[in-house]
């Protein structure tokens, strides 16, 4: 049985015939749907329209605050020429640039020796990096038998120049990221604001985001050179009219916050430690959080954008919708757990390509989402869930109403 829906008592699950993909029976909410009465059903169809009907049923509740936290889901497969890429297929980049044998002596020079039972090693750049930076400090290579001297600096050059290439995306005209936005920023203006955190280095979400007019608080000053600093997620932007009666801000819409916990192509840091988000970077802010808490980073944006990540967790009413994100950053899923274990109004939808019910970082929330109604999992990738997500038609991007004067009046009597 593989579910493509768990909400607590609520799911849809399909059934397969033996050794085919073929559906043999749906099951919802535990129980197999009866399709006697329907004429060759297209049970796929079913099982999906079902799921979508569900998690929108879920989406429509009013929560106050929204956050939205992005992996490399909701790249992949985007993109004009370049194609946003998981982290595994980044490691097979890597491997095409370097070449295997080079790779494999990296990895043991730095004691990265993540393995999947069968011996082969977990394709996890990032982790990789994260060690290699550490290590870059006391451990140097000794090649033997005539083999070439690894400089571990440059090793890691070289994989930071190949994710910049491949992280170097241009956003399509008809793009998810574009509709997800118009649809999560739907609210009323009074509301706070959407809080988007992704963990890619590509800028789809600001093209995304410039493309429709938005503004994006993102922690660089709106004067140039845009310069970070934390209390720029402070502001917001309202419309002051002298004409007004009463005294209150007017919120405008076309607003949301961007995080990025990760670093981004467009990021660099000078030689004081500045960090300016700019075009044409020659050394991307790329930022690999230690795997170990006692090692974590206190650098700036990285501290700023955890502890900015962990407030919105802890907000009344609010619900974290975590799309293409394997729950494999350390830091990022203690804050999740922190959240779900101490705010009772804390709500979690986990959008993925397939509901992992196998992998150690990820069981511990399919096992929550069959007993609790505040932790919904859905199968779905990023571009059906974009399209699916509810539309909420009370709410506009509209400035003001259109008025329509209808100027042909009849003079017959």
């Amino acid at each position: 049985m593989e579910y493509i829906y768990l909400n607590g008592k609520k799911s849809v699950a399909i059934q397969y015939k033996k050794d085919t993909s073929e559906v043999e029976s749906v099951l919802i909410n535990g129980s197999v749907h009866d399709f006697k009465e329907e004429k060759n059903p297209n049970k796929m169809d079913y099982a999906i329209g079902s799921k979508r009907s569900m998690y929108k049923q879920f989406l429509n509740n009013q929560f106050e605050n929204l956050s939205v936290l992005t992996g490399a889901g909701s790249s992949v497969g985007i993109g004009e020429t370049n194609k946003g890429r998981l982290l595994t297929q980044l490691w097979d980049d890597v491997e095409n640039k370097i070449t295997l044998e080079v790779l494999n002596r990296f990895c043991d020079l730095v004691d990265y020796n993540d393995k999947y039972e069968d011996g082969s090693r977990i394709k996890n750049l990032e982790k990789l990096l994260s060690i290699a930076n550490v290590a870059k400090n006391y451990i140097f290579d000794k090649p033997e038998n005539g083999t070439s001297l690894i400089k571990i600096d440059e090793i890691i050059n070289k994989i930071e120049i190949v994710i910049k290439k491949k992280c170097t995306i241009t956003l399509p005209k008809e793009s998810p990221h574009k509709e997800f936005l118009e649809k999560i920023t739907k609210r009323k203006v009074t509301a706070p604001r959407v809080k988007v955190f992704t963990l890619n280095y590509d800028t789809l979400f600001e093209q995304a985001g410039r493309n429709s007019n938005y503004t994006i608080i993102d922690g660089f000053s709106f004067s140039i050179p845009r310069k970070f600093s934390g209390r720029n997620f402070d502001y917001d932007i309202v419309s002051r009219n002298s004409s007004r009666v009463k005294e209150e801000d007017n919120f405008i819409n076309k607003v949301f916050h961007l995080y990025k916990p990760h670093g981004s192509i467009d990021w660099e840091r000078d030689n004081k430690g500045d960090i300016y988000q700019k075009d044409n970077v020659k050394n991307s802010l790329m930022i690999y959080p230690k795997d170990s808490k006692y090692e974590s980073s206190y650098d700036q944006p990285f501290f700023e954008m955890m502890s900015r990540f962990q407030q919105s967790l802890r907000n009344d009413n609010v619900l974290l919708i975590c799309i293409g994100f394997s729950f494999n950053d350390k830091h990022i899923v203690s804050a999740i757990i922190e959240a779900l274990e101490q705010n009772p109004s804390f709500q979690l939808m986990v959008v993925n390509k397939g509901i992992d019910e196998k992998s150690e970082s990820f069981k511990p929330f399919f096992e929550a989402a069959k007993k609790y109604n505040n932790i919904a999992l859905v199968d779905e990738e990023f571009a059906d869930f974009a399209k699916h997500y509810p539309d909420l038609k009370s709410y506009n991007h509209e400035d003001s109403k259109k008025i329509i004067i209808n100027n042909n009046i009849s003079t017959n009597v």
